[in-house]
């Protein structure tokens, strides 16, 4: 089951890389593959077809998407912390 989390920042965010993405597909100085997986990525939370796509790609490479999601918890909590200095700082 999937669980959305509409948020219009990372809708934002998220289209912005597809759109690279397309544009690097086409472009030699991008790399478009990784724009589009960025894109899904962000999107996963935001839309169903993207949550299926992602279910699709972690069932191909298993390891990377856990060591991305980590990566992911760990930015959100250093994020928080960095948040939490600054309204004491503030």
């Amino acid at each position: 089951m999937v669980i959305l989390r509409p948020s219009f920042p990372r809708k934002a965010m998220g289209w912005a890389m597809l759109a690279l993405g397309v544009l690097g597909l086409v472009l030699p100085f991008l790399q478009g593959f990784l724009f589009l997986a960025f894109g899904v990525f962000v999107l996963r939370d935001q839309h169903i077809w993207a949550a299926r796509r992602w279910a699709w790609v972690a069932g191909r490479w298993p390891d990377m998407v856990s060591n991305l999601e980590a990566m992911e918890t760990s930015m959100a909590a250093r994020l928080r912390h960095f948040a939490k200095w600054l309204r004491l700082r503030g």
